[in-house]
């Protein structure tokens, strides 16, 4: 017999059931400063949790080659037109040759692994535990459920090549803004980030270009850090074109370091 969501709750590897559901989730006992002094003491041992959970999400997907991560609302019902375009997207994502990596849960997030599996791509979860549950989705290949959400954030970063933002709320304009900081500071430098859905984030990209620009708190190339786009398959052509151009550069940063080593070697030879 299914169990009702307010009756399960997955934490990491755990699951909790019925009266042993935790009042709070891990992250938030983590951050909580109220409470005796005695919780101060068990920070060593949330390292070591912490610890176990970088290296699952390594040991999961270290080997899943080229990948995608695909954001957006976790409200978005089947028949909303977002839900059929991010179930395109994440069919022609795999159709190419990327991976799909989204949070694992409903809504838009179904919508690109359901994609992803029905053209017979690899469709990857990554869960994270919240007050209330919610379980990962029915159309991921791979998938696991994260406590904290830094690290959950870590795994997106690392093994994506890309991100595609999906309308959203709350933590999709999180995940948004934090990739587009890591691009704009130069930590990550492998991947377009690309916005869908013209009508949705248009009103955003407007308000960056006039009042954070023109305020002179962001530099003027910064807004053309994102693309906009209603086209699943320009969103595959941005993808695959930075990764062209980077790939390229690659090679022209490897040339040259060659040619430097070959002169420096005949130097050598002469002196």
């Amino acid at each position: 017999m299914m169990e009702s969501g307010s009756n399960i709750r997955r934490a990491g590897p755990l699951t909790y059931r019925g009266r042993a559901i935790p009042e709070t989730t891990t992250d938030q006992r983590l951050l909580d400063r109220r409470g005796p002094a005695d919780w101060v003491h068990t920070d060593p041992w949330r390292v070591l949790r912490i610890q176990s959970e970088f290296v699952e999400g390594f040991g999961l997907l270290s080997e899943v080659g080229r990948a995608v991560s695909v954001f957006g609302s976790a409200r978005t019902k089947p028949d909303n037109p977002h839900y059929k375009l991010g179930e395109t997207i994440g069919a022609k994502l795999a159709e190419a040759g990327y991976t799909v990596i989204t949070g694992g849960g409903p809504g838009m997030m179904e919508a690109a692994n359901k994609g992803a599996q029905g053209v017979g791509g690899t469709s990857i979860g990554l869960g994270i535990e919240l007050p209330f549950e919610q379980s990962l989705n029915d159309y991921i290949d791979m998938g696991v459920t994260f406590r904290y959400f830094f690290v959950r954030k870590t795994m997106f970063v690392k093994y994506s090549q890309a991100f595609v933002v999906l309308p959203g709320g709350f933590g999709t304009l999180d995940e948004l803004f934090e990739s587009i900081t890591l691009v704009q500071t130069g930590k990550v430098t492998r991947f377009p980030v690309i916005l869908v859905g013209s009508r949705f984030w248009g009103g955003l990209r407007d308000w960056i270009r006039q009042t954070l620009l023109s305020e002179g708190v962001i530099s003027p190339d910064d807004p053309d850090l994102m693309y906009l786009t209603d086209d699943a398959d320009e969103v595959v052509d941005i993808i695959r074109k930075a990764h062209v151009d980077l790939a390229r550069r690659e090679f022209e940063a490897e040339q040259v370091h060659e040619t430097a080593q070959d002169v420096e070697a005949a130097e050598r030879a002469e002196g």
